[in-house]
């Protein structure tokens, strides 16, 4: 190991976390200590994503091994693009070297591995040396023992999640004398501009645009290209005549999110909000719309992840929908709200309950790879806390005319190791933005109640 290349010592997290981390140093130099191969070891088993991302980096470091068959480990091994893998690469490569004999550490693998990399420092001098791992308190302990330490970063959808696209954009209030050529007209009982575009407006399909004020107007982008953009009259959802099963949007992203949850051309949107915005209801009330009313999907299909147990709801007795109902309390509440006819009492009550309770289904995230769904509803919820890599094997179950519903609060992460940044709903949010079939919008106001409002801000 020789040059000013740095050196960077993965942990066990790191792999686990994305099988592709090996390759995504570009020209510099990777470090695997011996207790993480062990570490991999001892997680391969099983049929969790985890597991699967443990068997995975096995497979690349023995594609490595294979490759570099006639070359001296100590000399390390060419980093070189595996087979399938899309990545973003410099022209250089570096190498990758594993620890040659056990280090001096004892007691916790962490300890250990804090060990190893001391050593690689002290053999290296003149390079510099760093660990790269997820875990926050192995990060304090390495700046304790003086050992440079930083998060992984390469999976992040954004640096700042502030930064994450919204969904939604506020007009001007000299929008329309901006643009003095406006050419409208009306198609099937909808209003359609189409404007030339300016410079500042830098739009993304399907996202809302509102104008504030006496004359409030509520749009969403149609169309774009370099020039021009199509963009259609919303509607309101708040008014009574176009109510979703009953219920109507109380503020303004509520009636956006309604809109892209009833348009058909929508395959996928994703609503991120605080506690008590409104997102599970009014994705299950334009699903109940769509599946009972307007029969446009077979089914309605929930799922969310079962974070707080792990990855393994076997120990529940039943069926999987059995297994999954106690983790359900979201459908449970709004289903009471959605399905409470106003004649018929009790017997009215318990029938509409069973006919809803048979066209929405609950499955478990665990048992997804392999399914296709068509024609179907597919509501994710608690999405914050799925990775990029479970949130693209989700979204690929999507057969012909089925849409996928996100709902997520990234304050509310439980998966270790996921930040807002990292998060799968983030990625999604941010890859999808430009896709003509997707939406997106940010709900801010909570419509709960006095009280859930003041906790939310006061505690």
């Amino acid at each position: 190991m020789t040059g000013s290349k740095r050196i960077y010592a993965l942990d066990t997290n790191v792999l686990l976390h994305d099988p592709t981390s090996l390759f995504r140093f570009e020209e510099h130099d990777v470090f695997i200590p011996m207790t993480v191969l062990e570490e991999l070891d001892e997680k391969k088993k099983g049929a969790s994503e985890v597991s699967r991302n443990g068997r995975q980096v096995s497979r690349f470091l023995n594609e490595l091994i294979e490759r570099g068959k006639q070359d001296d480990l100590n000399d390390g091994l060419e980093l070189s693009n595996p087979h399938g893998i899309k990545l973003k690469r410099a022209a250089a490569v570096g190498r990758l070297y594993f620890q040659q004999r056990s280090s001096q550490g004892h007691g916790k693998a962490d300890n250990q591995i804090l060990a190893s990399v001391v050593e690689l420092r002290d053999q290296h001098p003149d390079r510099a040396v760093i660990l790269v791992t997820k875990d926050i308190n192995l990060r304090i302990k390495a700046s304790i023992d003086g050992i440079v330490a930083e998060d992984y970063e390469n999976d992040r959808a954004l640096d700042d999640f502030s930064l994450l696209y919204t969904g939604a954009a506020e007009l001007t209030e000299d929008f329309w004398d901006r643009h003095p050529e406006v050419r409208s007209w009306t198609e099937r009982g909808r209003t359609y501009y189409q404007i030339d575009r300016r410079e500042d407006e830098a739009w993304h399909p399907n996202q809302c645009l509102f104008l504030p004020g006496d004359n409030s107007v509520e749009l969403r982008v149609l169309k774009l290209d370099e020039v021009s953009a199509t963009l259609v009259l919303l509607d309101d959802h708040s008014h009574a005549n176009h109510h979703v099963w009953g219920i109507g949007a109380r503020n303004r992203e509520q009636n956006f999110a309604l809109n892209a949850l009833m348009d058909p051309d929508i395959d996928f949107v994703t609503l991120l909000g605080n506690a008590g915005t409104g997102k599970t209801l009014l994705a299950l009330a334009a699903g109940l719309a769509q599946v009972m009313d307007q029969q446009r999907y077979r089914e309605i299909i929930m799922t969310r992840a079962t974070v707080s147990v792990g990855e393994d709801i076997g120990f529940l007795p039943g069926t999987e929908e059995e297994k999954m109902t106690p983790w359900m309390g979201a459908l449970t509440d709004n289903l009471e709200v959605l399905a409470n006819p106003e004649d018929g009492g009790s017997w009215g009550r318990q029938a509409t309950n069973d006919l809803l309770a048979s066209r929405i289904k609950i499955r478990s995230l665990n048992f997804m790879r392999g399914r296709t769904f068509l024609s179907r509803y597919l509501i994710i919820d608690e999405a914050q806390n799925l990775t990029p890599k479970q949130m693209k094997t989700l979204i690929t179950r999507a057969g012909p005319g089925t849409k996928i519903v996100c709902l997520g609060n990234v304050e509310q992460i439980d998966t270790p190791y996921l930040t807002e940044t990292t998060s799968g709903l983030t990625y999604a949010v941010d890859r999808f933005k430009q896709w003509a079939h997707s939406a997106h919008i940010t709900l801010r106001r909570g419509e709960r109640s006095r009280l859930a409002d003041f906790a939310a801000e006061a505690l």
